[in-house]
C-alpha cells in the first residue's frame, strides 16, 4: 500500500537525540505513512540507529549519502519519496503524536496544498512558543506568498508543515532546495 505522507529526516551528528525524534514520529496517531531518514554522512552512530530502526518497522527507510548539507538531505529524502503528501522532522525535534493526523485533516478540509501548525523550543521541562497562532487561517496562494516574504503569520520552517506533494497536482517533481527561496533564522533570500 502506499503510504499518505512520506516524512523526511535529514540526520547529522544526532546520536543523542534521533531516539525521540524517531519514536515520536512512530507514535503518530495517523498510520499511512512512511518515514525516511537520511544519514548525511554522520560521523557518529546516528546512521546505525537509523539501520536498527529500519529492521523492526516495515515504513522505515534509511539513505546512506555523503555530506550535503540539510537542502541537500532533504532532497535525497523527496527523490524516493512516494507519499501524497511530505513532510520534513529535524532530527534533534520531536513532534506530538496527533501532529501528522491533524494536519492532514486540515489540508483536505480546506482543499489547501499546505497546512502548518505552531512550534515550541523545550528547555528541560518548559515549552516557550516559537511560532502559534489561534485557530486557524486559510490564504490564496498569492496572500500566502505575500505572508512568508513579510513573515507575517507564517514561519519559515518546513519542520511545522505538511506540504501537498507538487508532482500530484501539475505532473512536475518537487523543485530541488534551495535554488529558489532560502531561509536561514535572520534572513531570507530569493534567487
Amino acid at each position: 500500500m502506499m503510504p499518505i505522507i512520506s516524512v523526511i529526516v535529514p540526520v547529522y551528528n544526532v546520536e543523542e537525540y534521533i531516539h525521540r525524534c524517531i519514536d515520536s514520529i512512530l507514535a503518530q496517531t495517523f498510520k499511512e505513512f512512511e518515514l525516511i531518514l537520511v544519514d548525511d554522512g554522520s560521523p557518529d552512530q546516528s546512521g546505525k540507529i537509523c539501520d536498527e530502526y529500519a529492521l523492526i518497522d516495515s515504513r522505515i527507510k534509511v539513505i546512506h549519502k555523503k555530506n550535503g548539507g540539510l537542502s541537500d538531505a532533504r532532497n535525497a529524502g523527496l527523490e524516493v519519496a512516494q507519499g501524497e503528501y511530505i513532510g520534513f522532522v529535524d532530527s534533534d525535534d520531536f513532534i506530538e503524536s496527533d501532529m501528522y493526523e491533524k494536519l492532514l485533516e486540515a489540508c483536505k478540509e480546506n482543499s489547501s496544498q499546505i497546512a502548518m501548525c505552531g512550534r515550541y523550543n523545550v528547555l528541560g521541562e518548559e515549552l516557550h512558543p516559537l511560532f502559534s497562532f489561534e485557530g486557524h487561517m486559510i490564504w490564496e496562494s498569492r496572500e500566502a506568498i505575500g505572508n512568508l516574504l513579510t513573515w507575517n503569520n507564517i514561519d519559515s520552517s518546513a519542520c511545522d508543515k505538511l506540504f501537498m506533494r507538487i508532482s500530484a497536482v501539475s505532473g512536475h517533481p518537487f523543485r530541488k532546495h534551495p535554488d529558489s527561496i532560502t531561509a536561514h533564522p535572520d534572513t531570507l533570500s530569493i534567487k
